[in-house]
């Protein structure tokens, strides 16, 4: 047999015959750690080691630190790239001052008051910042103290607290009142987060989920007014909404509990859940009443981690004052020496992100948040202009409210949100495509979270993406076409 169909035979998977037989052992034959689902392997054989890692359980050895990085390090690389990351909300670029900050914070407590003094007072005046930024009443200047909140991991944390204290309040007026109790509600949309539902589930209260539709993909006054009873504990309007980034009528919301209330019926407390909006409306639309300028709003959280330009993860919960935090959530523990009042779900946490928050408040002040936000605003608008001439493509949002573009397919496209999402992907983007929420499931979005970092320049890119995107599922009928990467 002539040497070449030999080698070609051995290629095929057969074993040779004549002079080549036994010269080529079969491939299962062979035993190496790649074979080992159980252990991960280094990617430089013998310049930082070669010993493979367990994947489910703690090495029986060290590894040296400088090997140690690079193999996370390496593993990493499968990650998005965090910037082109359009789907999160989450802050992805911060100065290096800011970050250098954070990482002289990372091995402090900041649970840890005594210890810790410094970290302790800026804290409180996290807090007494964002109480003020949404005008709650009463507060001393010069008392940081005198604001009622405390910061958070995130605004989950801050809306299991917010909720409590929603529960709290309704349940100790409900028995002084002679009423059963054992049936609290909470009214929201079927639009909000799902830290809502959890909320619900984990303190057992009954949701009352009100619909959004086609077109309309927030809740109205008029929905709110005709679901509060005398069991519902408070009633949640959103300041920039998960799906489509639009503020919810929290104004018209109030009023219409109010007229409620003064016909005799129940007073239903409202909390505003702003972990979007929250650092956004202020600095654009100042004139807008959404907070504690309306008497009926009770708590509102926010994200510092969102469009408070901060790392994850910090947030905030704020009260209108005391009265609306009742004293028996509040724990005084005696803890390293000092007697320490604690509203929190988590103890022991990082204080860097605090840290990191109070440098953007010191660093950019009024006027630097809103020149940021002003440019955000500007990128999304500017791109929800440029997407709206594209084929097949129309604006639900154009970020106008928080810098959010939302997008829905025509109904004769020959390609679905998934695809262009598949599309975009493959050029780096992450744009999410998902349904709305019940009531409105047959409604496919796609989204677009401009955040501090997206420059014009990456917009014009993301733009001229989508147009390449749009015309490639056009003429594959759907399909991704196959594309020339480089030639000879």
């Amino acid at each position: 047999m002539p040497r070449e169909q030999g080698e070609i035979t051995a290629a095929r998977g057969a074993l040779p015959t004549g002079r080549f037989a036994g010269s080529v052992r079969r491939m299962s034959e062979f035993s190496t750690p790649l074979d080992d689902d159980s252990v991960l392997m280094p990617a430089y054989s013998g310049r930082l080691g070669t010993e493979p890692v367990p994947r489910a359980r703690l090495a029986d050895h060290e590894t040296g630190p400088a090997e140690a990085y690079r193999f996370i390090h390496d593993e990493l690389m499968l990650d998005g790239q965090s910037r082109m990351n359009l789907a999160t909300f989450v802050t992805t670029w911060m100065e290096p001052q800011g970050q250098a900050l954070m990482a002289e914070a990372f091995d402090k407590n900041a649970i840890d008051h005594d210890e810790y003094p410094a970290t302790s007072a800026i804290d409180a005046r996290t807090v007494a910042i964002v109480a003020e930024l949404f005008h709650a009443p009463g507060l001393d200047p010069a008392d940081p103290l005198s604001a009622t909140g405390t910061t958070t991991i995130g605004s989950s944390e801050a809306v299991m607290l917010a909720g409590l204290a929603l529960k709290w309040r309704w349940r100790k007026a409900r028995l002084a009142a002679g009423g059963d109790a054992s049936r609290p509600k909470l009214v929201l949309g079927s639009n909000v987060q799902v830290v809502w539902e959890k909320f619900c589930r984990y303190f057992d209260v009954e949701p009352v989920y009100l619909p959004i539709a086609p077109g309309r993909y927030t809740i109205t006054p008029e929905q709110v007014r005709d679901a509060v009873d005398a069991d519902t504990i408070g009633a949640v309007a959103i300041l920039g909404t998960t799906f489509t980034g639009e503020y919810e009528d929290v104004a018209g919301i109030c009023a219409a509990l109010d007229a409620v209330a003064e016909s005799g019926g129940p007073d239903v407390p409202v909390h505003v859940d702003a972990a979007s909006g929250g650092f956004v409306a202020p600095f654009l639309d100042p004139d807008l009443e959404w907070d504690f300028r309306l008497p009926r709003v009770a708590s509102i959280n926010v994200s510092g981690h969102k469009f408070g330009l901060t790392y994850p993860g910090i947030g905030f919960v704020v009260f209108r004052d005391r009265a609306a935090l009742d004293e028996d959530l509040v724990f005084r523990v005696n803890y390293l020496g000092g007697d320490m009042p604690t509203f929190t779900l988590n103890f022991s946490r990082p204080g860097a992100q605090i840290i990191g928050q109070y440098y953007n408040f010191v660093r950019l002040g009024r006027h630097g948040y809103t020149r940021v936000m002003e440019s955000l605003r500007g990128t999304a608008t500017w791109l929800a202009r440029q997407l709206a001439a594209q084929p097949y493509l129309s604006v639900i949002t154009d970020g106008s409210a928080l810098p959010v573009v939302t997008l829905h397919l025509a109904d004769d496209a020959p390609f679905t949100a998934f695809d262009v999402s598949h599309e975009l992907r493959t050029c780096g983007w992450q744009v999410p495509a998902y349904t709305m929420p019940a009531d409105a499931q047959e409604v496919t979005v796609l989204r677009i979270v401009v955040r501090e970092g997206f420059s014009g320049d990456l917009a014009g890119k993301l733009r001229d993406d989508f147009a390449a995107a749009l015309t490639r599922l056009s003429a594959a009928d759907g399909r991704a076409a196959p594309r020339s990467v480089f030639h000879y």
